[in-house]
């Protein structure tokens, strides 16, 4: 393959991974690791709902690492391989929470607050909302 051809290959691998949407499964497998920073695939698969088999995480995984959301590793003399997220989960996270404002709030943060505090809702607890509220009064601040 030559270095033009990889460099092209490599970047519609790079390219696919941003627009391919994650399935349920792979988004769940995603959210595990994220949550635990690095784990094998049985941790993966004890940690999942409704798990498929061991050789169905495995083949899960390996989705992800094609698709550049994790990567893979396994140490020496180590039995079990170690997936890892590529992206740090609050990189990933800030990235989520664009795409949720951009497609549910029309792109409005303010929309995106107003619905966390419908008051038919009462998700929030008062905490929270004084949480809120001193952030609101610190961005006002020059």
């Amino acid at each position: 393959m030559s270095c033009q051809h990889r460099f092209v290959h490599h970047h519609s691998l790079v390219a696919r991974a941003q627009l391919d949407p994650l399935s349920k499964k792979e988004r769940q497998a995603m959210d595990i690791l994220y949550r635990l920073g690095e784990a094998t695939a049985a941790q993966v698969q004890s940690s999942m709902t409704d798990a498929p088999n061991y050789s169905a995480v495995r083949a899960l995984l390996g989705v992800l690492v094609d698709k550049g959301h994790a990567s893979v590793t396994k140490a020496e003399g180590a039995r079990h391989y170690l997936y890892v997220p590529k992206e740090p989960a609050q990189k990933a996270g800030k990235g989520a929470l664009k795409r949720l404002m951009a497609t549910f709030f029309d792109d409005s943060p303010a929309a995106l607050v107003a619905n966390l505090l419908d008051p038919s809702e009462r998700r929030l607890k008062p905490s929270e909302v004084d949480q809120l509220q001193a952030l609101i009064d610190a961005h006002r601040k020059p």
